[in-house]
């Protein structure tokens, strides 16, 4: 939704299908607390080992991957922790820990969330002996990115949702292309023997739309300023 491609597939699933596709916006953990409630009818979300821990527990039937994109790093354009130079993101995480300039953390148990705690570990850090420097918002991707450009902080990014950002500020992409970065996003319909009112032929009719050759060219030609936002992979 950060991205805008919602706002591209939601009118052409519309008019293929004849479906209202009703999104519910929030993290990975969030959402997978609506399927696992049956809140939901199908979860799209991007943190692979949640993902899978709600499919092993039976809250979803499966899990189907759909495409993906990357997360980068943002910060102050004259990149105060110098990691511009980083070897990987462990050394790029470890220079902003050095160097403790602002730091924003979503805060909120998405996808993008439990990524940057894992990077942290990799580096050798644990968030909880962080000092005032590192700020967790709790908040989207949206408001995670306008809390760092008032405060000209470093936060990480899908890059998706960076690339549509409007309100950039003083900001700008530091850190990318390590394969650890690497951010897939999954289609989880909600299992119907857990919860008897959800609806899984339309899921089903969604998931089939989303892994099609008509989806494919509509997301794999979504861009911004001529750069492509993700790339479809769904295997059929």
């Amino acid at each position: 939704h950060n991205s805008g491609l919602s706002e591209v597939l939601l009118p052409e699933i519309a008019k293929d299908l004849n479906l209202e596709v009703r999104l519910l916006i929030v993290g990975t953990g969030q959402a997978l607390k609506l399927g696992r409630a049956g809140d939901v009818d199908a979860n799209l979300v991007h943190s692979r080992a949640a993902a899978r821990a709600f499919v092993a527990e039976g809250y979803g039937t499966h899990r189907r991957e759909i495409m993906y994109n990357d997360f980068v790093l943002i910060g102050p354009s004259p990149d105060p922790a110098g990691i511009g130079a980083a070897s990987d993101a462990a050394d790029a995480f470890g220079k902003i820990a050095a160097a403790t300039p602002a730091f924003v953390s979503r805060g909120d148990d998405s996808g993008t969330h439990k990524t940057e705690l894992s990077l942290w570990q990799s580096a050798g850090l644990d968030t909880n002996t962080f000092a005032g420097w590192y700020r967790a918002v709790g908040s989207g991707m949206g408001a995670a990115l306008n809390t760092a450009s008032g405060m000209n902080a470093y936060v990480l990014s899908d890059r998706a949702s960076w690339l549509n950002f409007k309100n950039k500020g003083g900001l700008a992409l530091l850190f990318s292309g390590d394969p650890v970065l690497f951010n897939q996003y999954a289609y989880l319909p909600v299992n119907p023997a857990k919860h008897a009112h959800v609806q899984p032929e339309l899921a089903a009719k969604l998931e089939a739309w989303l892994t099609s050759v008509r989806a494919a060219e509509l997301i794999n030609a979504y861009q911004i300023n001529g750069e492509t936002l993700f790339t479809f992979n769904a295997q059929n």
